[in-house]
């Protein structure tokens, strides 16, 4: 999976600053799997990242609560596969933590009109059910 990581639009981390590790997996692969490195670990550091503007860093640093992030892939027998899906993740994680915090709820109350077309149909409710009754 050599190349930049493409975050979204405008962030695209270099190939440079990811760090791949590859080790034997224990997921599936039958005898293959203990011959051949098809674990993925990536690392990226988010605190010397030049792909990221400061407000960007500080905000994914707060909310992932650690400078590196380390994703781990072994659920595929192949080792490309275990690295796009791992770079899938890390691409994934990033755009969560760097993304605009949602907008305030501004708190609302229901106008004069709702509340007594409410009341008024609760009134109508009663009145039908009571008419139901035997005296």
């Amino acid at each position: 999976m050599p190349g930049p990581l493409v975050v979204n639009d405008s962030i695209v981390i270099p190939d440079i600053e990811l760090v791949w590790r590859f080790s034997r997996s224990s997921g599936p692969g039958g005898q293959g799997v203990n011959t051949t490195d098809s674990r993925v670990e990536l690392t990226f550091d988010v605190a010397s990242s030049v792909a990221l503007p400061p407000a960007l860093k500080a905000r994914a640093i707060e909310r992932l609560g650690a400078e590196t992030i380390t994703i781990a892939a072994s659920e595929y027998r192949s080792q490309l596969r275990n690295r796009e899906a791992a770079a899938h993740r890390l691409a994934q994680r990033l755009r969560e933590a760097i993304a605009a915090p949602p907008k305030r709820r501004r708190p609302t109350k229901p106008s004069r009109g709702a509340v007594e077309r409410r009341i008024a149909s609760k009134k109508h409710r009663s009145d039908v059910k009571r008419l139901r009754r035997n005296f």
